[in-house]
């Protein structure tokens, strides 16, 4: 394949949690599919510390069975993959999930997933070296991002070619805190809701979620909205993408502080742009600020980056991300760079 057609046939590939497998069987509707990628790189900081890194590396197992008239069941499994450090934690869940599927009636999953809420703020979570912080503190428990052990459902309807509306619809199951969420003990039932409308290229989003909490100060609840927008499709062309997030009692282990705040606001956005020659150049920029307290500025930050596809499953990357700036007593500057290789199995 020629590169010139490689922005066109592989743009999923850039996304930073794109759908990428192999079919190793497909018949009378029923197929096996296994996929990932894995990366190794080096990564640096003012600080004067440099080591090898990976950026992500996972494999998974996704399996279809058609039940007939038009439903489809499937499952899927993936696993993050340790393969620096090796030990007993070479593999641990990312997603874990059964479902039913039906292009009238929708999609129904239950387990570990992306959640409706990742499905509106991520859309600025692309580049592989930087990309949203904000999105992945204490997400599994708060289902900003991957949701342990949701129920959800998803639709969509199209207006003719060019525009369509989806939403979804999330639940999770109250539970107790673990190692990840050290000031919270425990999380009530949560629900959340997300849709999004795409007309002509670009896409208006929202999302609401909530739930109670139990932190140092009391029960509370702890909500999170998000409102996005984007045009373009990410490694194919112009891509632009924005998101506003505002959070209200939510852990933030992002931040040196590791507080629970009262409100925050985050904002992120990116600007990339992706060459017939399939290399793409982005720009990035993400804020997150303590609305309700005196801590200010918590985070501020911008990254250049680039990636390129030296074949139809190789990319490179290379990042450098620096730091803009906190209120924060305990924060020193240090700006990032990272570069590095990613296959995708």
């Amino acid at each position: 394949m020629k590169k010139t057609l490689l922005a066109i046939a592989i743009p999923a590939a850039l996304f930073a949690n794109a759908v990428n497998a192999v079919e190793l069987y497909n018949q009378d509707g029923n197929s096996f599919s296994v996929g990932g990628h894995v990366a190794a790189g080096i990564t640096g900081s003012d600080e004067g510390k440099t080591e090898v890194n990976s950026v992500s590396p996972r494999i998974n197992f996704e399996a279809k069975r058609d039940l007939g008239d038009g439903f489809v069941a499937h499952a899927k499994a993936e696993w993050s993959i340790n393969f620096l450090d090796g030990g007993a934690n070479a593999l641990s869940t990312r997603l874990g999930y059964v479902g039913v599927s039906h292009d009238t009636y929708g999609t129904a999953d239950v387990g570990t997933q992306w959640a409706p809420y990742y499905d509106v703020a991520g859309v600025a979570d692309m580049p592989i070296a930087f990309a949203n912080d904000f999105l992945y503190a204490d997400h599994g428990n708060l289902g900003t991002a991957r949701a342990d052990k949701m129920v959800s459902y998803r639709n969509s309807f199209e207006f003719g070619e060019d525009s369509s509306l989806s939403f979804g619809l999330g639940g999770q199951g109250s539970h107790a805190g673990d190692a990840s969420s050290p000031q919270t003990t425990q999380y009530g039932a949560r629900y959340q809701a997300g849709a999004t409308l795409a007309m002509f290229g670009a896409t208006l989003g929202y999302a609401y979620n909530t739930g109670s909490v139990d932190v140092p100060t009391g029960d509370k609840d702890a909500t999170t909205q998000a409102l996005s927008a984007s045009y373009g499709s990410y490694g194919s062309g112009l891509y632009l993408a924005a998101v506003f997030a505002q959070n209200k009692n939510v852990l933030d282990t992002s931040y040196e502080s590791d507080n629970v705040y009262a409100k925050t606001n985050n904002y992120e956005a990116l600007v990339a742009y992706a060459f017939d020659n399939s290399l793409n150049i982005s720009l990035n920029y993400e804020m997150a600020k303590d609305e309700a307290g005196s801590d200010g500025k918590l985070a501020s930050q911008s990254a250049i980056q680039a990636e390129y596809n030296f074949a139809p499953q190789v990319i490179g990357y290379v990042g450098y991300q620096v730091d803009l700036g906190s209120d924060l007593a305990a924060h020193k500057d240090n700006n990032v760079w990272m570069f590095g290789g990613r296959i995708l199995l």
